[in-house]
């Protein structure tokens, strides 16, 4: 079975991958300085981070309410779900997103893959203008590399291709896929300059500097060898 003739699902991450979270944790920690100081804002994010430890996936609105328990009397606090609920994530998509998921779709079908809340995430990936973009085919899981029986379930496919900025994502998921499986790492993002994640994990097969570079590569004239260009170097384990 060729690369043209093969059925294929294209698995887009969301944070750093199609939309630079980075940038959107630098504004929230300039609104919480702004409207509650250095000290809260450290406090903030200390939570945020002992949450991660425990769930192993960001949540933002987890680690409010837990903010919220150390100060049961600071009406402020219920303007910060605003910031959250109501932030342009639109504006903060990398450039060359949106034309990475309108090219993916001329070959197979796209689908959003990201871990996250069952509330926060969503909503994220709504206002970003990435629900709309895939269709509706969207994934959110604790996990999502725990997860591929379920993904293969909904959305069946003789080759996936994984675009992710974590190494450690594109690697557990080609452990069990194996050769049925293309990972695309795009570096962009804190964790995809991390030397410690560059060192403990494998090389994926293809890496992007930007997501843009996807929509770019090779002839739009001629899809079927850029297809066959990108799935031709899924390595086995």
């Amino acid at each position: 079975m060729t690369a043209t003739s093969k059925k294929i699902a294209f698995l887009f991450d969301v944070d750093n991958t199609l939309l630079d979270n980075d940038a959107v944790q630098a504004d929230l920690s300039a609104y919480l300085q702004r409207e509650f100081g250095g000290a809260s804002r450290d406090r903030y994010w200390a939570i945020f981070e002992e949450l991660r430890a425990e769930l192993g996936y960001a949540d933002y609105l987890g680690a409010l309410q837990r903010y919220r328990l150390e100060n049961l009397d600071d009406p402020l606090l219920l303007r910060v779900s605003f910031f959250l609920i109501d932030y342009p994530f639109g504006e903060r998509l990398f450039p060359g997103a949106l034309a990475a998921l309108e090219r993916c779709a001329r070959l197979g079908t796209t689908i959003i893959l990201s871990d996250g809340d069952v509330v926060f995430q969503p909503r994220k990936v709504q206002r970003a203008g990435l629900w709309d973009a895939v269709g509706g085919r969207v994934l959110i899981y604790l996990h999502k590399e725990l997860m591929l029986d379920a993904i293969e379930r909904r959305f069946p496919a003789d080759h996936y291709v994984m675009i992710d900025d974590k190494l450690r994502i594109l690697a557990a998921m080609k452990r069990t896929w194996r050769e049925r499986l293309t990972t695309v790492f795009v570096r962009q993002g804190h964790y995809a300059h991390d030397p410690r994640e560059l060192d403990q994990h494998r090389a994926a097969d293809v890496t992007l500097g930007r997501i843009g570079e996807l929509a770019e590569a090779g002839s739009p004239e001629n899809q079927a060898s850029w297809l066959a260009a990108l799935t031709r170097s899924s390595r086995d384990v």
